[in-house]
């Protein structure tokens, strides 16, 4: 039975209800984490101790502006705007509502806390990637629409220690002993095998409220998929994959191994994507994509025609990284094309097999390197873009995509152009936003190409 709490006991609290009521529930709490996600959807930010939490709830806590948009190694972007130009100034920090969890993988007794950044003058910062997709959903709340939204991460687990070229290796099995070499994807021998990680991660999704529903062995050896359920706030939806991470990574952690998003780890083995699933419901609660097969709506085209036109210029947010777009390869069940289809895994768009009051988009393009909240603004931005211009996707696609559509092979420099040129973004998302992250991404480009490689020296040391 769940306890209700009293609201007269917290009426002295800056803290939310819910946060309270978390906080009442973890007595022998002494540390908490305030995690800000950045562009690249990595998590910074303060460890504070229990006494000082009410102040966070009623100041906010100071960050400097420059890490929402620090490079992938930590750095910041001077190209940016956020750094010595503006003295590396910091913003106030408020927590999100609700968001107060226990840390159960801790040794002690901890809790953590999303943060969202101010403006100077103490609005949303427009570059905020959580205040990008809640601007994305005022303008579907405007017209009366409410995206649901569900997200699917996938992941590989390797063993804790590099090999001795430095590159990762397969987990050593926990029941058998020897290193993972199969790829019997939605094996359950797999599953079983890996039973202590994939409980000890459903218990942490327990603690936290996480709503983890499915664990699957994916198409690699060490590679698994774990589903989230269905949300009506795209928000929460996204808060729950960003926490689903941090419990993945800890819980692997702890367990000896390491659990990585890495978008292509082996060359020869399957890509971790991020899928998105959407549908919207209307005023009265009805999906407006509800349709069959046969007799799709007008509705489910439009917003597939959106995110066909769209794709291109929000590339970067679905491949954010020079790794990313080693994902983009024939025959590995990852889009190279716009196509549009139901029930088949070969299409960018995949409308799932289920009942016609179900229907929904699969977005298959993103990798699971890139940051969720970005990912599905970009794929909402998309949808609503189709819907107000009635774009038409053209017929679905039966059968294999690869063979009946253009391959297209995307590259990171060009997607990079595609993004700072494109007024779709700037449209969506704001010049400010464009500006800052278009300059990250060209400056982690830039540093990426300024390194020799070892392949480089295999090819070129002696032959030249």
């Amino acid at each position: 039975m769940t306890r209700i709490p009293d609201p007269s006991v917290f009426e002295d609290s800056p803290l939310p209800l819910a946060d309270a009521d978390t906080l009442a529930r973890l007595p022998d709490c002494e540390l908490v984490d305030l995690l800000l996600p950045d562009m690249n959807g990595l998590l910074r930010g303060k460890r504070i101790t229990r006494d000082a939490l009410e102040k966070v709830y009623q100041d906010g806590v100071c960050l400097p502006m420059s890490l929402i948009a620090t490079d992938i190694t930590g750095n910041t972007v001077e190209e940016t705007g956020l750094g010595y130009d503006i003295g590396d100034e910091d913003r106030i920090c408020r927590p999100v509502p609700g968001s107060l969890r226990p840390v159960p993988w801790s040794p002690r007794p901890m809790a953590q806390l999303l943060l969202s950044m101010e403006d100077a003058k103490g609005g949303t910062f427009e570059a905020n990637p959580r205040e990008v997709l809640k601007r994305v959903l005022e303008r579907y709340a405007a017209r009366g629409l409410k995206p649901v939204v569900a997200v699917e991460l996938e992941f590989y687990l390797f063993d804790a220690h590099l090999d001795a070229d430095g590159k990762p290796r397969t987990p050593i099995n926990p029941v058998t002993g020897r290193r993972s070499s199969s790829t019997q994807v939605y094996y359950m021998e797999d599953l079983n095998d890996y039973r202590g990680f994939t409980d000890a991660v459903s218990a942490a999704c327990k603690a936290q409220g996480i709503p983890a529903d499915t664990a699957v062995a994916e198409y690699a050896p060490g590679q698994f998929e774990i589903n989230l359920k269905h949300r009506d706030d795209a928000l929460l939806a996204c808060d729950d994959a960003v926490m689903l991470k941090r419990a993945i990574k800890a819980v692997a952690q702890q367990q000896g191994v390491q659990a990585s998003f890495m978008a292509k780890p082996f060359a020869e083995q399957a890509g971790n994507g991020l899928h998105i699933h959407v549908s919207v419901l209307d005023e009265n609660g009805a999906n407006i994509f509800a349709s069959t097969p046969d007799a799709p709506a007008d509705t489910l085209k439009h917003a597939i025609g959106g995110l066909q036109r769209s794709a291109k210029d929000s590339l970067l947010l679905f491949a954010p990284h020079a790794n990313s777009y080693r994902r983009f390869v024939l025959n590995a069940f990852v889009p190279l094309n716009d196509a549009w289809g139901y029930n088949n895994r070969t299409v960018a768009m995949r409308i799932p097999h289920s009942n016609e009051a179900n229907t929904r988009i699969e977005h298959r393009i993103a990798g699971a390197d890139a940051n969720v909240y970005l990912v599905t603004a970009a794929v909402l931005a998309g949808m609503l873009h189709g819907l107000e211009n009635g774009f038409d996707p053209g017929p679905p696609v039966v059968g294999n995509a690869y063979e009946q559509t253009e391959i297209r092979t995307p590259y990171w420099r060009q997607a990079i152009d595609d993004f700072r040129g494109s007024d779709f973004i700037r449209e969506q998302f704001g010049e400010a936003f464009r500006h800052i992250y278009g300059q990250q991404k060209l400056k982690e480009m830039q540093t990426f190409y300024t390194q020799v490689t070892t392949l480089e020296y295999d090819w070129y040391l002696r032959a030249v």
